[in-house]
């Protein structure tokens, strides 16, 4: 039977004594990444190289399992929504919440987002504006271009990424909370496998998940750094260069470590209300400065848009082979790598709260924020860009990513004051997701977690916390942003078969809890 666990929702750090390390989960990984350091500043050209046709090799071979699983992930909700499952209490009929409902669901927003919101809902819009798949037949930077750009926006940002998530963390909460499993991957496992999910199999896991998610959030950080330089320099009119990147990363790091450290009431959840207001301010603002009138049109067309072309668009039936594994499978890669160890923090943020309750707050509402945040910054965008005949989309090309956020503003109206603005939400916003997963990943490496301990050693998260900025800014230093994104693919792929495993276990739970069994 499933059944409740004793729950205590005061927060203290442990002793170390009380939580000694998990030696494998936690060294392994090290290993492996400082491998991978070494060979990117010692090979840089080679280990790309290497980087490059991996990746290759999972997009190709494995891109249908990545996108009939994120389809198969929303079903598999909806039914369990439906199902007897759906009115269970996590953690029992008695289980007290941790947070109220809106602290909830700004914490689970935050911690989700990061960087990408802010740093590819500008980029990526253009991209399929100007340079639409061939098999569509549309002319780039057209009506019919626009409409395809926004529905892509919708695809990449809402339901489907957060499916990935919400079927891991779900699972894991039930385990943890409902059955008493321990705070590790391989409880995922354990409706599966039974006891042999534990024990090398289960570390193996652990080592495999921790791995990745340092490769992702690696990727954001890298992403976040360039994005942080390029508006501090053009605040300051000057080249930081390598020093200014170092020292972003270690005032973000520093901040990160401190708000994990405070714990989930202190430091966490703070950080992520302040990390809300920001995305509410620069919506705000975007409103209130651009073409807000072109919005809903463009809106309601990329809707509709993307729910009639949802099921071919998302498995690559209706668009080019080579689009589709860059693009769509390419983004499920990315939001695979977070997932694991993601799902370990919003499984603990559940208790008190139904399952019904869990899909709704890490599902359907981070989606509904995702989509008017695209109707939004990305709807601008595009509006900017075929308004100045391409100018957003020349810049682009001309000098990457970094500066577009900055100039998209620019073009809006947007002074200093602005400018700041942005750079304070692209530091916040990745501080905030990274907190909750070091966190998470300093509690996975330690033993003896439970939901009477929920929190590591200090001394285990800043260890973890000064990994994920060294790891970031020397593959920005030796192979630039394609680098980082790529060893972000390959931290998905591992955690591809992870996130089914857990996928699987739901089901089974949810087939048990309808026959009135486990």
């Amino acid at each position: 039977m499933l059944r409740p666990s004793c729950l205590l929702p005061a927060e203290r750090l442990s002793a170390p004594e009380r939580h000694p390390i998990n030696r494998p989960v936690f060294y392994a990984p090290l290993a492996v990444l400082s491998g991978a350091l070494v060979l990117s500043l010692w090979q840089g050209s080679a280990f790309v190289a290497a980087e490059t046709a991996a990746n290759d090799w999972v997009l190709r071979h494995f891109g249908p399992v990545f996108a009939i699983a994120g389809v198969a992930f929303l079903f598999l909700l909806a039914g369990i929504a439906a199902s007897p499952l759906g009115a269970m209490t996590i953690g029992g009929a008695g289980a007290a919440p941790l947070l109220g409902r809106w602290r909830w669901f700004a914490v689970t927003l935050c911690t989700t987002i990061a960087t990408g919101i802010l740093f590819w809902g500008v980029a990526e819009p253009l991209f399929h504006l100007n340079d639409p798949p061939a098999m569509l037949g549309l002319e780039p930077g057209s009506e019919g271009a626009a409409t395809f750009a926004m529905s892509t926006m919708f695809l990449h940002w809402t339901l489907t990424p957060y499916a990935i998530y919400t079927v891991a963390g779900l699972a894991f909460a039930l385990l943890y909370y409902n059955r008493g499993e321990p705070f590790s991957l391989s409880s995922l496992f354990v409706p599966l496998m039974g006891p042999r999910a534990r024990g090398r199999i289960g570390t193996a896991i652990d080592i495999v998940c921790l791995f990745a998610l340092v490769a992702g959030m690696a990727a954001s950080l890298g992403a976040g750094v360039l994005a942080l330089a390029g508006g501090i320099e053009g605040l300051g009119r000057f080249s930081g260069g390598i020093v200014l990147r170092w020292g972003i990363v270690g005032a973000i790091v520093a901040v990160f470590v401190l708000s994990a450290a405070l714990g989930l009431q202190r430091g966490i959840t703070r950080l992520s209300l302040v990390n809300f207001w920001f995305f509410v301010a620069i919506l705000l603002f975007v409103v209130a400065a651009g073409p807000a009138e072109l919005l809903p049109r463009m809106g309601l067309q990329g809707a509709a848009e993307y729910l009639r072309s949802f099921l071919p668009r998302s498995l690559g039936l209706n668009v080019d082979t080579d689009w589709h594994r860059q693009w769509t499978i390419f983004n499920w890669a990315n939001w695979f790598a977070w997932a694991p160890v993601t799902a370990l923090f919003l499984g603990r943020l559940a208790v008190g709260y139904t399952v019904r309750a869990f899909i709704a707050f890490n599902l359907l509402l981070p989606a509904a924020f995702g989509a008017l945040w695209m109707i939004i910054l990305a709807g601008t965008t595009i509006a900017v860009d075929r308004q100045s005949g391409g100018a957003l989309y020349g810049l682009l090309v001309a000098s990457g990513p970094d500066p577009l956020l900055y100039r998209l503003f620019s073009e809006i109206g947007g002074g200093p004051f602005i400018l700041a603005l942005l750079i304070a939400a692209i530091f916040i916003s990745y501080v905030t997701a990274a907190d909750s997963n070091v966190s998470a990943m300093s509690a996975l490496s330690t033993r003896g977690i439970s939901p009477d301990e929920p929190e590591a050693p200090l001394a285990v998260k800043i260890v973890w916390g000064v990994t994920v900025g060294l790891v970031a800014i020397i593959l920005v230093a030796s192979s630039g942003l394609d680098g980082i994104r790529m060893m972000s693919v390959l931290g998905g792929f591992p955690a591809l078969f992870v996130i089914l495993g857990a996928a699987l276990s739901l089901l089974l739970m949810a087939w048990r809890s309808r026959r009135g069994g486990e």
